[in-house]
């Protein structure tokens, strides 16, 4: 086995000066190992994405189940396979009968740039209405609707087009007209630092959609699969999306994503052009194993109904003068403090302390935490207590 640095930084191609430069020989539950002995606990998930916990028996058991049938054998679409007819079943009964059909990609930024097309397609129009502070992916087009300048500058020019409004802000909608193929927005802002918008404002959102023929799309990457106690995050506003997409937790630890709509929305892509969207590796049948293994682990475990719970254990260990502001849904935090400088004293001593935690790209003072749903509460008191003893020390 191979942990070198030297390969790691300069084979491995980098994302920031700074990587976190941790070792993982493998990972069980909340836990991650190090080679030489060092445990992590990952307050973090994967950044969303191991919600069940990490290497979950029966995530496992259905990938290897899977791999002794077959893997890849066709393109998107061609052929009938099992694992996604039974992963497209199971995710559509989870959901309100508006969304019926599930078009399986390889990442969130896919299902956004598939979600974006569909808009297009449907609607005839041009125009893209997005917010201020979000963020939803880094190809061309998700870069396009994504509210982070410093980002996108250095890759401009972008999707022509886009308008961004600010989340949370009715007034703002007026900006929404017949000229609008499609608004689309995180359900709960993650990136900007877990901004939960109004219920009525989310309700506004949906009837300006319907009053000006705009599709709504709900970005639940980050804040979908029960991260907000709900299987959804739009489950707790009273509304249904014109297009859902998802990914993250979505595999287990497998990369996967959908882009979820109406069949009759979706039959737009097979015809004017046909191949409207097309992919090689989407819907994958070892991925989909996985999804459907960790649905059925978030409601046969009944998860859902202890992420209220969990979080509010949280919220009332992790109490400190130093913090400004929380915002939390479910199990998705963000703390607030003085100045970046101080959120990356706390990461760093927590890291070295064993707990994971980490910071938010658009909102760097704010530290996230976002623990899988299957973390117990002698684990949460654990990992609490050295994250406050990392503010202390910050």
């Amino acid at each position: 086995m191979d942990y070198s640095h030297e390969i790691f930084l300069h084979r491995l191609a980098q994302t920031s000066p700074h990587p976190f430069l941790i070792s993982v020989e493998r990972a069980e539950g909340v836990n991650l190992y190090a080679p030489d002995g060092r445990v992590y606990m990952d307050m973090i998930s994967g950044i969303g994405v191991s919600a069940i916990g990490h290497r979950h028996p029966h995530v496992i058991n259905a990938i290897k189940a899977q791999l002794d049938k077959h893997l890849h054998v066709m393109v998107y679409g061609e052929y009938i396979q099992s694992a996604s007819n039974r992963l497209a079943a199971k995710l559509t009964s989870l959901l309100p009968p508006q969304l019926n059909c599930a078009y399986f990609v390889n990442s969130g930024t896919e299902a956004n740039e598939a979600a974006l097309k569909l808009a297009k397609r449907i609607t005839g129009r041009t125009e893209i209405i997005s917010f201020r502070k979000s963020y939803h992916g880094s190809t061309h087009g998700s870069l396009s609707v994504s509210g982070n300048e410093i980002k996108k500058q250095a890759f401009r020019p972008l999707l022509p087009d886009v308008r961004f409004i600010d989340f949370n802000n009715t007034d703002d909608l007026k900006q929404v007209t017949t000229r609008t193929a499609c608004v689309i927005m995180e359900t709960v802002q993650g990136d900007a630092g877990v901004r939960v918008p109004g219920k009525a404002y989310m309700q506004a959102v949906r009837k300006r959609c319907n009053e000006t023929g705009a599709l709504l799309i709900l970005d639940e990457i980050q804040c979908g699969m029960g991260r907000t106690g709900k299987w959804f995050a739009f489950e707790h506003f009273a509304i249904v999306p014109d297009i859902l997409t998802i990914a993250k937790a979505f595999g287990g630890g497998l990369p996967i994503g959908a882009f979820i709509s109406s069949e009759e929305k979706m039959k737009e892509l097979t015809h004017n052009p046909m191949l409207g969207h097309i992919t090689t590796f989407g819907g994958n049948p070892v991925c989909c194993a996985s999804a459907l293994a960790t649905l059925e682990v978030i409601e046969n475990e009944r998860l859902l109904e202890q992420v209220e719970q969990k979080g509010k254990l949280i919220e009332s260990l992790v109490q400190h003068k130093k913090i400004k502001a929380v915002r939390r849904i479910g199990l998705l935090f963000a703390f607030d403090f003085e100045s970046d400088e101080i959120v990356n004293r706390i990461v760093n001593y927590a890291k070295e302390q064993g707990v994971i935690c980490y910071w938010f790209l658009s909102h760097p003072h704010s530290f996230r935490i976002a623990p899988p749903l299957t973390i117990t509460e002698s684990e949460i008191k654990k990992a609490c207590q050295v994250i406050m003893e990392a503010i202390d020390q910050a």
